[in-house]
């Protein structure tokens, strides 16, 4: 290696598993039992099998509340060695998550893309966003001789993951006064989420962000995720919280727990100069043409109803594209 010459860290899992566009994978394990204990914390063994065909013996266990209760397969950690990462040169960090459509049919599939474009859209903004990628997953259930199933699925990077990406670590705190967070992140979270009509989130509660402090601040870091409960998703079951006063996702309600307007409008203008590309982003061809002309009429909703010195509504009424 010549002298001064960075050495770079090693892949980790999620980059191995992802470092081709809609990978595709496999899981053999025993379904059955652990959707019939999906709501014990407990982990089962399974095979998890990439595409260059190299296999790896994993633990999975189920995740999620909501979805834990409602998807006919809920989110699941799958969980490696840190021996056999090694033994691949890959980084120990051993954890991924799976998403996987609630609903074994085609709306399962469109809703789980357009999760998947949300955690894109964000990730375009910057880089502090967990990472997502959009893998084919084919599902075998050793507990019955012959299944397989065939799905889209997101891989999530892990919290840890983010973290250490970030040069930071996770921070727990219920309660989180504003002026602790770095402003510009908050404010760029905030009007992400009024953007996409999301209002199951809550920084105050942990609830749907990591929070993460940089090793050298004493600042911390908002990354969201778990979009399904927005309006951008649309999803069946999504209902709006209770306290936005709003009777459907689609229409929006401005989160913006004490950030300053001066940050909000400075994310509203990151959203400005980046709406091209996020339309680009839900331009998907894994998307029927109809529900991308939806995700597109949605966001020029937002963009629409932007004034002059970057304010928006705190409450914003949004119809259907039939209506």
């Amino acid at each position: 290696m010549a002298l001064g010459q960075k050495v770079l860290p090693p892949r980790t899992i999620f980059e191995y598993l992802t470092q081709e566009e809609m990978a595709k994978l496999t899981l053999d394990a025993d379904m059955t039992t652990l959707l019939e204990n999906r709501k014990t914390s407990d982990y089962y063994p399974g095979l998890l099998t990439m595409p260059d065909g190299k296999s790896f013996q994993v633990k999975i266990k189920a995740k999620g509340k909501y979805r834990r209760k409602v998807a006919e397969i809920p989110p699941l950690k799958v969980k490696f060695t840190k021996k056999s990462l090694a033994a691949e040169g890959l980084d120990t960090l051993n954890e991924v998550k799976l998403v996987l459509p609630c609903y074994d049919n085609n709306l399962g599939d469109e809703l789980i893309i357009r999760e998947y474009l949300a955690y894109r859209m964000f990730e375009r903004l910057t880089t502090a966003s967990v990472r997502a990628r959009l893998v084919k997953l084919t599902l075998r259930d050793t507990h019955v001789e012959k299944s397989r199933k065939s799905m889209y699925a997101i891989v999530l990077e892990d919290n840890e993951e983010t973290a250490v990406r970030l040069n930071g670590k996770e921070f727990e705190q219920y309660g989180l006064p504003a002026d602790s967070l770095i402003q510009n992140q908050a404010a760029l979270v905030a009007m992400f989420e009024y953007m996409i009509g999301n209002t199951d989130w809550d920084i105050a509660m942990m609830r749907n962000v990591r929070l993460i402090r940089a090793n050298d601040s004493q600042k911390v870091l908002v990354v969201p995720y778990d979009f399904d409960f927005s309006g951008f998703v649309s999803a069946p079951y999504a209902s709006p919280s209770s306290e936005s006063g709003l009777l459907t996702v689609r229409d929006r309600f401005l989160m913006h727990h004490g950030m300053s307007q001066d940050a909000l409008r400075k994310a509203i203008q990151v959203l400005k100069s980046a709406q091209n590309d996020l339309n680009s982003i839900c331009r998907s061809k894994y998307l029927s043409r109809e529900s991308e002309a939806e995700l597109l009429q949605y966001l020029e909703t937002f963009f629409q109803h932007i004034d002059p010195n970057g304010d928006v509504p705190v409450r914003m009424k949004v119809p259907f594209a039939a209506e």
